[in-house]
């Protein structure tokens, strides 16, 4: 009986491989196979300004398709009037460009962002006037313009250094230029002196051939710690809810930077291809400037410390300017590539 049984199975099997084989058996379409990619994930990623060699890496990523492979369609918008801070915050965005006093004030005041990748190693950052000005030292602001962009920030900073030195920011008069351009409102005496990155902003003079005064904050470290600018920021949310996709886009985006570090002169060229209005010299005299600057002495490019972050807040603290923080939790290099 069971001989009879197996007997009908096989000839059951072949009469239906025969049929199937003349189409006369619809064949069930395949599934999806295991390693088929998935629709891109859209994500938008906010600048902290107008497009500079601070973002280039980003830029590189997306012209190499690194963020694709990573399965991510990436959107890059400009803040406008938005903080950057709150939008992450809130999920308008899932990425944006912070730095980390930005974070720190904003953490402070409750807004759920993390710092997941230090752009630059140290701060390159100082308060520059034109030659001429007299405004050599933290001193010599006093009585002076400033062109203030509008971060809560720049109070607090210029006034601290002023009074490493004896003086206060109390004589300083404040005024919001916004995003206009440091040369030009400068030129027009509009303003005395405005923060910037020297590696935008003053070798964007050192082309046009503009003698500068810069106050450096790195030459000011007894006054003010050390601290990472611009960073990469997403929010508590992303990193509970969707940690690969931020670890995707970290992935990606180091890929960009570390590009940039070895090859600038062709990131340079990506830079200029995606933000054709931008000009030419500076942006490749900035990039062969900023190249070494991205990772500098770090172990690999984008990775936080607790002292440095911890040695802001203190500095803050002591100041009477926050009350405390939790440096641990402002930053995090979980995300990172691994070494």
């Amino acid at each position: 009986m069971e001989k009879r049984v197996q007997g009908r199975i096989v000839w059951i099997g072949l009469l239906l491989l025969v049929l199937m084989a003349a189409g006369c058996v619809p064949v069930a379409p395949e599934g999806p196979s295991e390693g088929a990619m998935a629709e891109p994930k859209d994500v938008t990623l906010m600048l902290g300004w107008t497009p500079n060699t601070n973002y280039t890496g980003i830029y590189v990523a997306q012209e190499m398709g690194w963020y694709e492979e990573a399965g991510l369609n990436v959107e890059i918008v400009l803040p406008g009037q938005s903080d950057v801070h709150k939008v992450v915050g809130t999920g308008s965005a899932e990425f944006g460009f912070s730095y980390q006093e930005g974070t720190t004030f904003a953490r402070n005041e409750g807004v759920p962002v993390v710092s997941v990748a230090a752009i630059i190693q140290h701060n390159t950052s100082g308060f520059a006037s034109r030659s001429g000005k007299g405004i050599l030292t933290p001193t010599e602001m006093a009585g002076m313009r400033y062109g203030a962009f509008g971060s809560p920030v720049e109070y607090p900073t210029i006034d601290l250094l002023m009074q490493c030195e004896g003086a206060s920011a109390e004589s300083v008069e404040f005024i919001d230029i916004g995003w206009a351009d440091f040369l030009s409102v400068t030129e027009a005496d509009q303003v005395d002196f405005v923060w910037i990155f020297y590696g935008w902003a003053g070798v964007d003079a050192e082309v046009k051939g503009v003698e500068l005064d810069i106050v450096m904050l790195k030459d000011y470290l007894d006054c003010i710690p050390d601290y990472y600018t611009p960073t990469l920021i997403t929010s508590e949310a992303m990193i509970a809810e969707e940690p690969e996709t931020v670890r995707a886009f970290i992935g990606a985006s180091a890929r960009g930077y570390e590009f940039a570090i070895e090859n600038p002169a062709e990131a340079a060229e990506i830079l200029l291809a995606a933000n054709p209005d931008l000009d030419g010299e500076l942006v490749r005299t900035s990039q062969a400037w900023l190249s070494e600057e991205y990772q500098a002495e770090a172990a690999q490019w984008g990775i936080q410390t607790t002292e440095v972050w911890q040695a802001y807040a203190d500095f803050l603290i002591e100041n009477g300017i926050i009350e405390s923080f939790d440096a641990e939790s402002a930053y995090t290099n979980e995300f990172l590539p691994e070494r």
